[in-house]
Formats: structure tokens, sequence, C-alpha cells
């Protein structure tokens, strides 16, 4: 009897001083509240799977312990789960269940996929625009993308954008706007300056809130990874290891857009978006935009793409809508030059008259 329990003690202690602790820390682009599953049910199932390892998550922190060989296992797994997290946006039983297999989890991929938004949405260039912007953006530093509303210019700027968070590639994403009134007056819009302004940007969180869940999306707002300030906010910085995208930019003034395009750090690269046919400025101001476009065209690195009515991905109303204003904008141009024709006829008629009797 003594000697059995001697053995069972010994076979303990042998037992416990072969499991060892390991602590893996998911990195700050993994969504914890995507990667653990709703109610942990994620964290559950892999407990399941790998009962002889104790497994516990609190935050961005999992400590695992047992024995080497488990321990190391789980360790791997858990590093594949992740990354698929990352890259997909999601992570279901069955990814979990399949990657634990060993088996890769199956994907729909999608040549013009530009990556994968809130439970797993596909984000892709869809038209020839779209796709042309994805492409010049791998080799052009600064991009214009000029178009009508609802051709998806912006929404793929930033999707271009949270990509290259996702793969490393930069540590923050900037996006502003001119702070332009479009009919009503910034002043009497109620609340603190945030608050006044905030309206002008919610486009911009929209697409955010595609892309990255609330709760990352928030995180990403509060450590400053995501920025979102009103265009004046960006005189005297340096902007490095960015994304920075300028939207509604055909309602700066030249000093504006210049001011901005100058921001550019190592490592940046800067989107400008903008409709030539929603100005908003005063009469009598030039947009910032048109000016620039006309500077740069032959500045090297940098590229220009132009969307049409063709790329509106709205309603099908708003490719309509679009195109009645551009026929009446097109009918009033000849009418003007219909009446300045006619007026240089008027003009031309009295001075022959005038000759005429100069010469009688």
């Amino acid at each position: 009897m003594a000697n059995s329990l001697l053995f069972t003690a010994c076979s303990l202690r042998l037992k416990l001083e072969s499991m060892i602790e390991k602590i893996f820390e998911l990195s700050e682009l993994t969504d914890t509240t995507v990667f653990y599953g709703v109610n942990n049910n994620n964290v559950h199932l892999i407990k399941n799977l790998h009962p002889n390892v104790r497994f516990s998550a609190r935050g961005s922190i999992i400590k695992l312990a047992g024995n080497e060989g488990d321990i190391n296992n789980l360790y791997s797994i858990i590093e594949k789960l992740e990354r698929f997290c990352i890259d997909n946006n999601t992570l279901t039983e069955e990814n979990i269940i399949e990657i634990v297999k060993g088996s890769e989890p199956v994907e729909i991929k999608f040549e013009n996929l530009i990556l994968h938004g809130v439970n797993g949405k596909s984000i892709m260039a869809r038209t020839a625009n779209q796709q042309k912007l994805v492409k010049d953006f791998e080799t052009n530093d600064l991009l214009f993308a000029i178009g009508p509303a609802g051709s998806g210019k912006t929404y793929t700027a930033i999707a271009l954008a949270v990509r290259s968070l996702k793969n490393r590639e930069i540590k923050k994403i900037i996006l502003s706007r001119p702070a332009v009134e479009a009919g009503e007056k910034l002043g009497f819009l109620p609340g603190d300056m945030k608050e006044k302004i905030d309206p002008y940007l919610q486009p911009l969180y929209d697409a955010l809130q595609d892309m990255i869940t609330p709760l990352k999306l928030k995180e990403y707002l509060e450590n400053g990874t995501i920025q979102i300030a009103p265009l004046a906010f960006m005189r005297g910085r340096t902007l490095s290891d960015a994304v920075v995208i300028l939207d509604e930019a055909q309602n700066t003034t030249t000093m504006q857009i210049k001011m901005f395009l100058t921001r550019m750090g190592l490592n940046t690269k800067m989107i400008v978006t903008g409709d030539m046919t929603q100005i908003d400025l005063p009469y009598a101001q030039r947009s910032g935009l048109i000016d620039a476009l006309e500077v740069l065209k032959n500045v090297k690195g940098i590229a220009k793409v132009e969307f049409d009515v063709k790329d509106i991905v709205r309603h099908k109303l708003v490719q309509r809508i679009v195109e009645a204003y551009e026929k009446r904008t097109e009918a009033t141009a000849k009418l003007q030059l219909v009446k300045v024709g006619e007026n240089t006829d008027s003009l031309t008629d009295q001075m022959i008259e005038v000759n005429n009797k100069n010469n009688i």
C-alpha cells in the first residue's frame, strides 16, 4: 500500500514537472469579440477540442498549460486561427474545426476582393474604375479619385486603407474632410465643436462601420490608430506610416489642398476624392481640387482615376438622377453659347451699320 502511494506521488510529481505554461498574446489587429465568439463560444469549443490543455483567455492574453507537445500544437493552431480571423473578419465553429483538423478552411475567393468586412462581408472593387483605383494604389503614393456621388470612390479608398492596416503596411489611418457648409450654417448646429463637426464626417464613420466591428473601431478611434478630423486640424502635422484620405476635396481652397498634400511623410499614401459637380464654395472661390489637378498633372508618382455614372453602385435611381442633372447642365451650357452667339451677331450688325453711316 505504501509503495503504491509512493508510486502514485512520484508519477504525479513527474507529471507536474513535465507541464509547462505558455502565453499567447493576440495582435492589436485581432478583433477579440470576433475571435472569442458570441458568449465566448469559440473559446469553449477550443477547450473541448483540447481537453489535455488548460486554456484561459482574458483580453488579448491567452494562457496555455499542459505538456510541451500539446502546448506547442495548440499554440500553432491559435496562430492559424488568429490569421484567419484577421484576414476574414470572421471565425465560425466550422472554421475552428477545420483548422484544428489540419485542413484549410474553405474560402470563397473573389478576383476583385479588397478585404472582408464585418461578419465576413466581402468588400470588392465592383466596377472597372474601382478596380483601377485598387491597382493604382499599389504603384502610386498619391491618387486622385474624381467622380459623381455613389460611384464608390470614398468607400473603395477607405477599404484600401483598412486592408493596409490589417496587413501591417501602415500604423494608422487618417480621414479628413473640409467642413464646408452646403446650405446650412455650422454655427447654428447644437453642441460643442466636435458635435458640430461630426455630422460632416459621418459618411466616413459609416464606411468604417462596414469594415470594422464597433468595439474594435472604438478602440482604434480612442488610441489614435484611426483618426477622423476636419481638414483644418491637419495644419502643422507630418503624417507618416499612414494612409491619409481627403474626402470632398472639391470644397477645399487652393491653399487648403496645398497644405494637405504637403503633410505627406515617410511610408504614407494619400487618396484625394471629390465630385466636381457638387462644389459648395462661394461662387467666386476656385476649387482647390481643380487647381491641384492642373498643377500636378505631369508630376510622377501621382495617379488619377475618373469615375462616371456607370460606376454608381447605390440605388438604381441615383444613376438616373445624376444623368438627368448632367443633361440639364449640358443643355444650359449650349443655350448660353447660343445666346453669346446671338449677342455677337447683333453687335456685329450694329458695328456694320455704324461703319456704313460713317462712310456716307
